[in-house]
């Protein structure tokens, strides 16, 4: 089997751990395809490597199921990290905390959103009033505003087009920040960065689990995340995007 490496000499302590924990979790799951791993250090970890070709509108479609299918597997609770891994996860470079919590809300406010707020505003990304409206978002969800019935998910977390490798078997995923989360979750990412055949995938999963009503204008909500991160590290231009966003969640509420 053909290697990929992947190393860093700064690597915090679990880096590459949390990474390996996840992909193996996902792979678990029986659904999407995940990069087996090989080998996990303090500072690398060793992936098969995947040979990538064009995407087509059938490995859509049987990514869009096989998604469903790795959400549905579970997780013990909103935050619950990997079995067997009890520190902070990553996504990129950025520590995020996976600890458990009894509601979606709670957890989503407090351990996805916020943590990324100040890093925005100290770096400038975010400005003070910005941070504001971001935080009264962060209160409505907390109080259980977007709460409902659905079990906690296994999440990729990270589910960017990055992280979508389009092989000559179909689609593999890298790179999760894998934790118990909401699936609109990773369908909010996954929407916010572009992914070729967007809506064949969320079609062909719609049909393997079907989507709550109003899913699609609950976006901005799954979507605040991914946006923190980045404004707390890419300039302001998703500083504004976080805004726009918690304002459409306020306006949801």
């Amino acid at each position: 089997m053909e290697q990929h490496v992947k190393t860093r000499r700064d690597a915090p302590a679990g880096f590459f751990a949390a990474e390996a924990a996840g992909l193996r979790w996902l792979a678990q799951a029986g659904g999407a395809r995940i990069a087996e791993v090989l080998e996990v250090a303090d500072q690398r970890i060793v992936l098969e490597r995947i040979a990538e070709t064009r995407p087509s509108a059938e490995a859509a479609d049987a990514f869009g199921a096989a998604l469903a299918a790795t959400h549905d597997a579970g997780a013990g609770a909103f935050g619950s990290p990997p079995p067997g891994w009890t520190g902070d996860i990553f996504i990129g470079s950025r520590s995020q905390p996976a600890r458990p919590k009894p509601t979606w809300g709670v957890f989503y406010a407090a351990q996805r959103v916020e943590p990324f707020v100040s890093v925005a505003v100290a770096a400038g990304n975010l400005s003070a009033s910005g941070a504001e409206v971001v935080g009264r978002a962060c209160a409505l969800i907390a109080a259980g505003a977007f709460d409902d019935d659905e079990s906690p998910a296994r999440l990729h977390g990270d589910l960017w087009a990055g992280n979508v490798l389009w092989g000559d078997k179909g689609v593999v995923l890298i790179d999760p920040a894998a934790h118990g989360g909401h699936r609109e979750t990773d369908l909010a990412m996954l929407s916010l960065f572009g992914c070729p055949f967007l809506e064949r995938i969320l079609d062909a999963y719609d049909r393997a689990h079907p989507l709550r009503d109003g899913w699609s204008e609950r976006v901005p909500v799954h979507q605040l995340h991914p946006l923190a991160v980045h404004a707390a590290g890419h300039g302001p231009s998703y500083g504004r995007a976080l805004v726009d966003a918690a304002e459409q969640t306020l306006a949801l509420g």
